[in-house]
């Protein structure tokens, strides 16, 4: 295989992986959820391109706070795959959120490669370089 001697730096490519992502999810979110209550409640309002429109304010919340939480739990390494699978849910609803009001790919293209970004690290885990990490 190609370049094969890089194999032996994986958890040092998830540990780098995971700071970056996660310290520009703390940056997208920590704006969002300091935003406060208006703030929120435009956010969850586009829970209706997934059919959801009750209590848009608590939507709104959990999004900003997924993004901004679970963007230091991922540079902690820490319950990175249940972090994780909040922000693939968030950028899952981002992506609908876009194709509803017809956008085209490229306003989607971000949500869509963060979502397989984090279904990709729910299944490879954290790596070694993590507070989850050593616990093996």
């Amino acid at each position: 295989m190609v370049l094969r001697f890089l194999d032996k730096y994986r958890d040092i490519g998830l540990f780098i992986l995971r700071i970056g992502i996660g310290v520009m999810f703390i940056m997208h979110g920590l704006p969002k959820l300091i935003g406060g209550p208006e703030k929120w409640e435009m956010l969850g309002g586009v829970m209706k391109f997934v059919g959801v429109d009750f209590a848009p304010m608590a939507w709104g919340f959990m999004a900003a706070f997924s993004e901004c939480a679970g963007g230091l739990l991922l540079v902690l390494g820490f319950f990175t795959r249940p972090a994780c699978f909040a922000l693939l849910a968030t950028m899952v609803v981002a992506m609908f959120m876009h194709i509803g009001k017809s956008d085209s790919f490229v306003a989607y293209s971000h949500a869509l490669e963060a979502g397989i970004l984090f279904l990709s690290l729910i299944l490879i885990g954290p790596g070694k370089y993590s507070i989850d990490g050593q616990h093996k």
